[in-house]
């Protein structure tokens, strides 16, 4: 830590207001409307077209959201620089409930991915996003710029342990955001590019070896045979999701048929609609101009904690700021791509706006952080 950074907690510690005043309230704000749009979106895709209105699904989601406000604030108001000295046991806890899930977790879709209690699930892969983020970032900022070989094979082993216990739930899709994580920390850290052209190319003949493996399962590979072929094979298959996908998104047009009127939302046409699939309920009954509104939102989301990487007073703070920033919009940006067949299926879901518990508390955590940074700012 440097001189300025101690001078600034010193001024910090002594006038305990400086933190409020910092807070950077348009960024919270702008998840809280990315999370409404969710809740309604949510809601239209789940209640039913009968007499009867199913709000289960909008109910838990409101439970989901309280506890993330919960979350929110220990990550906000627990002082980040605190939280760098609890990386390894946050890394060994993450371990742990990764390869407990392995052992006793629930299975579904022949995923065992979860734990469960009663009504509700949790799959520890999802806050292992921001344990990874935490972890790499204390490592490299204690390092940045001395990211010589065996400083990288250290920070690959760090992602690699998580990233193996994952694949063997297994979750491809889960593995990408880590991957995508580990190589822009990477970046930011300031590791020489003849090594990034190296683990670039370890990526990909990674890839191939885990699509040519058993480790998969056949409807996983089947939805990236599907994203290669363009979807063209067998429509009532692993191509129905991406052609019902497509129809609903076409049928919003420029305004969009109406908040709960959407032909293939309100009948269900869309498997996995209010998780994987929820921007196609935002095409259909939103049409363009809501689907531009939601990606605008999380552009201006982008911007806010990139001015918060931007003025961190050192390197850690700096590098969570770029990790939340990086599990976002890789999410966002294959989330919303895998819905308009631009990218492969691989079930990640739309930050905020997508249904579950685990993923909005492991976001809404990666914003408490961001807004930790911001308050604790020096500049």
């Amino acid at each position: 830590m440097t001189t300025t950074s101690v001078r600034s907690l010193r001024s910090l510690d002594r006038d305990p207001t400086a933190p409020i005043r910092n807070l950077d309230w348009a960024l919270l704000g702008l998840a809280l409307a990315l999370n409404a749009v969710g809740a309604a979106m949510i809601y239209s895709a789940t209640k039913g077209s009968g007499a009867h209105v199913d709000t289960t699904y909008l109910g838990k989601e409101i439970l989901f959201v309280l506890l993330s406000m919960g979350v929110l604030a220990v990550t906000a108001l627990v002082r980040y620089d605190r939280i760098q000295r609890w990386a390894p046991a946050i890394y060994l806890l993450t371990l742990l409930s990764l390869a407990g899930v392995l052992a006793v977790g629930s299975s579904r879709k022949g995923a065992q991915a979860w734990f469960a209690f009663g009504p509700l699930q949790l799959q520890p892969s999802e806050p292992a996003k921001v344990a990874l983020i935490l972890v790499l970032a204390a490592y490299l900022s204690a390092n940045r710029h001395r990211l010589d070989a065996p400083r990288l094979i250290t920070a690959l082993i760090i992602a690699g342990v998580p990233m193996g216990l994952i694949l063997l739930q297994p979750d491809l899709g889960t593995v990408l955001v880590f991957a995508a994580l580990t190589l822009g920390l990477l970046t930011v850290a300031g590791l020489r590019l003849r090594y990034l052209v190296a683990l670039a190319v370890l990526g990909a003949v990674g890839v191939g070896v885990v699509l040519n493996s058993g480790m998969l399962e056949t409807y996983q590979k089947d939805r990236l045979t599907v994203f290669i072929t363009g979807g063209q094979k067998d429509s009532q298959g692993a191509a129905y999701n991406l052609e019902q996908s497509k129809i609903a998104i076409g049928l919003g047009g420029i305004t969009g048929r109406g908040f709960g009127e959407g032909p293939q939302t309100q009948n269900d046409f869309v498997p996995e609609q209010q998780t994987d699939f929820i921007f196609t309920a935002v095409g259909e009954e939103l049409g363009f101009v809501g689907g531009a509104a939601v990606l605008g939102l999380f552009l201006l989301l982008s911007l806010r904690t990139l001015r918060a990487a931007h003025l961190a007073r050192d390197d850690f703070g700096t590098l969570i700021c770029v990790g939340v920033l990086i599990m976002i919009v890789f999410q966002a940006f294959q989330n919303v791509g895998m819905s308009m067949g631009i990218m492969p299926i691989t079930g990640i879901p739309l930050p905020f706006v997508s249904y579950g518990g685990s993923s909005l508390l492991t976001t809404y955590a990666g914003i408490g952080l961001v807004l930790n940074v911001r308050m604790h700012r020096y500049r």
